[in-house]
């Protein structure tokens, strides 16, 4: 199904696209088929908008946010039940987590209130999304060349996007947007390019191995990327690949920002050591559309997640500004 006013919305860049409720039912863009496809799946049950969380056709961490609250709705009746099944669904994203406790607040089994709250989250999401984007366009500088990890546009978020909104704020002063590929899902390959080209903005795919080079050979004034979920202390924990990025980063003296709403933020764990780290079917990486790339019987290692330590990030962007050099009493002092 598609929904001509969500996908124009979407398309123009302005949220509304991957996740909405029409007729009692939540509708999901199918993230695993982009670029190929633009198809929605229909949710009716808490059951399969976690499987659907856990199968990634959501994905993102605020947009997994916003899938869940409505999860939660379409849980009427046992909102306990729903709660445990959703939280279940992925363990590192602290948004699900946070928007599923933000429902049991509510206290109630009445669809209605709880379809209200849901909705009033997704709303609060998208006005925070344009925020981040406008705070972080701040930091960009005219004619700049910048990096992106993953996704974290209008797909992952439901509204302009964090890491990618920032850059279709900062548009104008945009050269060039160099996206990495991020293996084993291709989130970059399939998604941030789809989105870049809707766009209309400038891009050129890499490598995940590449980045390095690329970052000397095309004179990176910064990288960007989002976050699935941020330590009182600053520590990131963000899709794999991103803390050899900010290593990389550093050694060649480029800005490494990290933008994220509040809701990202777990005042809950002192450091990323306390961050639980999501490890995925090793098919992820012994198979590449299905087809096995090593011998048969190899062994993979595939966390879905790393930690990016504080002290590599010069700055966390946020719906209140932006956090430079991030440590635990810059983030109270933001968010106290």
């Amino acid at each position: 199904m598609k929904d001509d006013y969500t996908m124009k919305r979407f398309l123009k860049g302005v949220g509304g696209g991957p996740v909405f409720f029409k007729k009692n039912a939540l509708f999901l863009l199918d993230q695993r088929k982009i670029p190929r496809e633009e198809k929605y799946i229909r949710v009716k049950t808490a059951k399969e908008t976690a499987a659907a969380i856990r199968k990634m056709v959501v994905r993102g961490a605020p947009a997994i946010g916003v899938a869940a609250a409505y999860g939660m709705a379409l849980g009427r009746g046992n909102i306990t039940l729903a709660a445990d099944v959703l939280l279940k669904s992925r363990p590192t994203a602290v948004n699900l987590k946070w928007a599923v406790d933000r429902m049991l607040a509510i206290n109630t089994d009445n669809f209605g209130k709880l379809l209200k709250e849901a909705e009033k989250i997704e709303k609060e999401n998208k006005v925070l999304c344009e925020k981040i984007s406008k705070n972080g366009a701040k930091l960009i500088k005219k004619n700049s060349v910048v990096m992106t990890h993953c996704n974290a546009g209008a797909l992952a978020t439901g509204g302009t996007g964090t890491a990618l909104g920032v850059l279709y704020a900062a548009k104008k002063k945009i050269k060039l947007v160099i996206v990495k590929e991020t293996r084993p899902r291709l989130q970059g390959a399939n998604l941030t390019t789809y989105e870049l080209k809707k766009w209309k903005m400038p891009y050129i795919l890499i490598s995940d191995t590449a980045s390095a080079f690329a970052m000397k050979k095309y004179n990176v004034s910064a990288i960007i990327v989002g976050a699935d979920r941020i330590a009182s202390n600053g520590d990131t924990a963000n899709k794999i690949g991103t803390y050899a990025l900010a290593i990389e980063a550093r050694y060649h003296r480029i800005p490494f920002y990290v933008a994220a709403p509040y809701s990202t933020i777990d005042f809950g764990i002192k450091s990323g050591k306390k961050i639980v780290i999501e490890e995925r079917n090793q098919d992820e990486v012994l198979k590449i559309n299905g087809k096995p790339i090593a011998v048969a019987g190899t062994k993979a290692f595939n966390p879905a997640f790393d930690v990016t330590p504080a002290k590599l990030i010069s700055a966390i962007i946020t719906e209140r500004g932006f956090i430079k050099n991030p440590d635990r009493k810059k983030m109270e002092q933001l968010y106290g």
